[in-house]
Order: structure tokens, then sequence, then C-alpha cells
């Protein structure tokens, strides 16, 4: 089964969704309360005791429809406008002095609820205009615009236009990230692929290339035409080679779920930690000497491969650069917090500014197929060179908890 790497990433919303449900049910305890304390003022309590009857009811079986943005509907919000209006309106009936002591109204602050929840649903425009049904109603309830009456009204109508902004803006930031994360995916794949095809193709073509020119005659005719291969290649693999990333979302909670295809076939999450001596030991020969040390340097099997293949990379540049004769080290470092390997070569060393041409002119070895893979890994890789004293690759790679073999 190939592994997939799964970035979960939270809603900025939810938080708010949350939020909400918890101050409808409060607010509904609240507008309870100042019912039963203040039950003596009332006229006519019975048109107090069904209306909160009825929000009571609605409040608590319509819960999961303040949950997220999915299940909050458009028929939702007007129905529960509508029981927030219709409590407003019956105010007067069931007390009739709440009109010249700017006594409370039956929903009381739980009206404060279903703007919001325009609010964080819709954004600034729908909240605008539930506060601004929810300032009429409460001007018709009062029958003259009292100070507190109209400090209440400009109190919500601020408050839930403010909200609603924010949730936008955090909407669109929230859709900003989600391209980022998209486009690392894809740039991350990208370079995958150009560090596999550096460590294979490429350096077959080079060494066609040479082998064929060496030889001459027909062989120099296919060296030619596999240099030519190279070039093209190495300026694909520079240009943006990518493959299309799986990206799926799943908005039903308010989150978005990502997964990216890895090409490993081997589940890596089920594999044991691997000896990294393992891997390099099959680099050792008659020109390249392996030091490591006496215990097993445990690492995850992700980090073992990429860390051994580095290490290939940079046997690879001493081969074709330093000369047959060059020989090469190779020495393993296992310290608690990281692992160092370090490939040293007593070739002529890298021109100053070598490098940077190599990586302009489309030959990406030590930029991908080096540092790229520590990058990928959390780690470094430094290089120093001499010209005439050799070159030194030092790559350390930090150690996750629970895998330390040696000391």
């Amino acid at each position: 089964m190939a592994k997939r790497e799964r970035v979960v990433r939270m809603s900025v919303e939810q938080p708010l969704w949350r939020a909400l449900t918890a101050y409808r049910v409060l607010t509904m305890v609240y507008a309870v309360l100042i019912f039963v304390f203040g039950r003596d003022r009332y006229e006519q309590p019975w048109v107090a005791v069904v209306f909160l009857a009825v929000m009571c009811v609605w409040t608590l079986a319509t819960l999961p429809k303040v949950a997220n943005a999915v299940s909050c509907t458009r028929r939702f919000l007007v129905a529960d406008l509508t029981v927030a209006l219709t409590g407003i309106l019956l105010t007067p009936l069931a007390d009739e002095h709440a009109r010249s002591v700017d006594g409370p109204t039956l929903p009381s602050i739980w009206t404060a609820g279903a703007v919001l929840a325009y609010a964080i649903k819709g954004g600034w425009r729908w909240a605008g205009f539930a506060s601004s049904l929810v300032a009429v109603a409460n001007l018709v309830e009062r029958g003259h615009p009292s100070r507190d009456t109209v400090h209440n009204v400009l109190l919500v109508w601020v408050a839930s236009i403010a909200i609603g902004y924010v949730v936008e803006v955090a909407r669109a930031s929230e859709r900003t990230l989600a391209r980022a994360l998209e486009i690392e995916a894809a740039t991350r794949e990208r370079e995958r692929l150009a560090r596999d095809i550096h460590d294979s193709v490429l350096q077959v073509l080079a060494m066609v290339q040479r082998r064929g020119t060496a030889l001459g005659g027909e062989a120099a005719e296919l060296g030619r035409m596999a240099g030519e291969q190279e070039v093209a290649l190495r300026t694909l693999v520079a240009g943006g080679l990518t493959r299309p990333s799986l990206v799926s979302e799943d908005e039903s909670e308010g989150a978005v779920v990502r997964y990216v295809d890895d090409p490993d076939d081997e589940d890596d999450a089920a594999d044991g930690p691997v000896d990294l001596r393992t891997l390099l030991a099959p680099r050792a020969g008659a020109r390249v000497t392996l030091a490591d040390p006496g215990a097993p340097v445990l690492l995850p099997p992700p980090a073992a491969r990429e860390l051994a293949a580095a290490v290939g990379a940079a046997l690879d540049n001493v081969r074709v650069h330093a000369g047959d004769g060059a020989r090469a080290w190779i020495l393993v470092e296992d310290w608690p917090d990281e692992v160092i390997v370090t490939v040293r070569d007593d070739g002529p060393g890298i021109p100053e500014g070598r490098l940077a041409q190599a990586e302009g002119e489309g030959r990406m070895g030590v930029a991908l197929s080096i540092r790229g893979r520590l990058r990928d890994l959390g780690g470094t890789a430094e290089l120093i060179s001499v010209p005439g004293q050799g070159t030194e690759v030092e790559l350390k790679v930090p150690r996750e908890r629970g895998t330390h073999g040696g000391r």
C-alpha cells in the first residue's frame, strides 16, 4: 500500500461555531431566569411561558445546526431569526409596561445569537441584513427610539458586522494557506523526482556520452545523442517537472484534509528503525573507506534511505569530478540528538563559483540530490572545498526520540 502524507488543517471558523453553540444555550438559560425572577410584572405571563418554551425546544433541537457552516443552512438561519423577531414583537403582549421602562424583551440577548449565525455563515453583509431586521423589530416593539434601545441596536449591528468581516478575512487567509500548501507539496514532489532522475537517468546518459566519445566511431554518435538527451532532460527537470498531487477536501466538519501521494510502496510508519550502516556498507570498496560506530546507527526508514542516497550522490560526484584515482572516506557519527555523515575525498577540489554555475546550467546534483534531501529531512548539508585539497561534504540529520541505538 502506498504511503500518503496526511495534512489536517482545522478550519479557522470552527471555534466560532463552537462558541456560538455555547452562547445560544447560555443566553437561553439567561432569558428563562429573567422571566422567572421578574414574572410578577407580566400582565399575561402565559404568553412569555409559551414563547420561552418554544425558544428552549428550538434551541436544544437545533444545536447540531450551529455545529459548522455546512449544517447551518439558509433555511435554518431564516427560521432562527424568525423565532427571535417573533419573541421581540410578542414582548408588549406579555409585559405592557416594557415599552415605558425599557425592560428586556422576551428573548433578551438570545437574539444576538441568531444575528451572529448570519455573520459567521455569510460574512458582514449577511450580518448587516440580520441586525437591521432586529433593529426594526426592536423599534416597533418599543414604539419610540429611546436611548437604551438605540444603544442596544447599534451594539448588535456593529458587533455582528465586525465579526462577519473578521470571518471573511479569515476565510481569505485560509484559502491562501491552502494554496501555499499545495504549491509546497508540488515543489517537494518536483524536487524528489529531479533527485531520482539525477541519480539514475542523468548519470547513465553522462556515462554513455563519456564512453562513447572515448571509443569513437559509431559509439561517438551514440555518445553525442546521449549528451543531447542529457541536456534536454536537465532542462526539463530544472524548468518545472511536476506530477499532480492527489488533493481532496472534506469540509463537512470545517476541516480541510489533504493527501499527497508518496512513491514508496511500503508503509514506513509500520516499519522499525533501520541501521544506517547496512545501507552504507555497499558503498565501501577499494577506493572508498567506511568508518562507522560499533553499535547500530538507527534511523527511521525514510530518513535512512534518503541519507544513504545523499551519500551515494556525493560519491558519484567524486567519481565524476575527482578522477579515477581519487579516494573517498565515509565517516559516520552517532550522537544522541543527530547523525552526522561526512564524505571526504582527495581530489582536486571545486573551484570557487563552480556550484552556482552548475546550477545555472541545470546540473542540480548538489542542490537537489544532496542539499534537497537533507532539507526535506530537516537536516543540513555543508560542502567545504579547497582547490587542490579535496572536498568534504558534511550531512547532518536530526534524530527522532526513541531511535538512538548507540551510546
